[in-house]
């Protein structure tokens, strides 16, 4: 299956270890946009080797791996992995056996008990199943790649999603990728077993205006700035909502069963988060911690 984004230059498709298809969209030659069955994987690829952001899938990894190494002669490999829940965290997904630079944002390789002093804890138990290692380096706030003739920086951002969450930049090909900050196909979580805050969606997205820019979402279709406010106008949207009901008294229960996101359903009700499971999170986020 493809998919089609409006700056598309080039598509192709391969098959990976499971039979699935990947989707291959090309912004320009050394800056390729994968599209997998976990989501978007973006990858730099020229002269300098290649660096890949995202959630890869360990099952993706080789076929990833084989058309990258059509792409450069160079041995080197840049991996960062960006949050995931730790039971769904698929590690460094096998890259470090094709002798990557493997990081993860250490908010995020701290659940995953790196990043500390002393012997680090027990591996997740599906890392086993899926051959698969925990990364080894982390990082704070931003980490820099020069390379394939791009500026490519990755930035720490408030908690959205998570408390790890992070915006990579390519400052020549002007793209932009947020993780699960901007799902694509749907409401984005507000997960507070990773301390996310719908705050820092907002602080993250309210800049990010430009129809030039080329914005790749965790899944589906490339998104332009125009798209990206208006996701960010949503959410605003349901923040004052929510929190204008709740302050009036009405209960978490009550405020879901007046469904105040109707009116955005159509667009973004239809993903991996529900409309109520979304009005959920933003209660529990507008809310004192006193009056939940």
């Amino acid at each position: 299956m493809y998919v089609v984004f409006a700056f598309v230059l080039a598509a192709c498709s391969l098959a990976s270890s499971q039979n699935a298809t990947l989707s291959i969209t090309e912004i320009k030659p050394d800056v390729v946009v994968f599209s997998t069955p976990s989501g978007n994987v973006i990858a730099s690829v020229g002269p300098d080797g290649f660096l890949i952001l995202g959630t890869p899938a360990a099952s993706d990894t080789e076929a990833i791996h084989e058309e990258l190494a059509k792409r450069t002669s160079s041995p080197h490999c840049y991996v960062v992995i960006w949050p995931l829940p730790s039971d769904q965290s698929q590690g460094d997904a096998g890259w470090a056996k094709h002798g990557c630079f493997v990081a993860m944002q250490e908010n995020a390789l701290g659940r995953l008990g790196g990043g500390r002093m002393g012997k680090p804890s027990p591996l997740p138990p599906q890392f086993s199943t899926l051959g698969v290692v925990r990364p080894a380096v982390g990082f704070s706030e931003v980490i820099k790649f020069d390379m394939n003739t791009d500026a490519i920086h990755i930035i720490h951002q408030k908690p959205g999603n998570s408390d790890a969450d992070l915006l990579a930049h390519f400052e020549q090909a002007k793209l932009v990728y947020f993780g699960e900050d901007l799902p694509g196909d749907g409401y984005p979580e507000i997960d507070k077993n990773q301390n996310g805050s719908i705050d820092g969606f907002l602080s993250t997205f309210e800049n990010w205006n430009d129809d030039a820019t080329h914005f790749v979402p965790a899944r589906g279709d490339m998104m332009d700035g125009t798209a990206v406010q208006a996701f960010w106008q949503m959410i605003v949207t349901l923040r004052d909502r929510i929190k204008k009901m709740a302050d009036s008294g009405q209960s978490e229960a009550q405020i879901i069963a007046a469904h105040p996101t109707a009116e955005f359903d159509s667009r973004w009700g239809q993903g991996r988060l529900k409309p109520d499971d979304f009005v959920r999170e933003v209660y529990q986020s507008v809310m004192p911690k006193e009056k939940k």
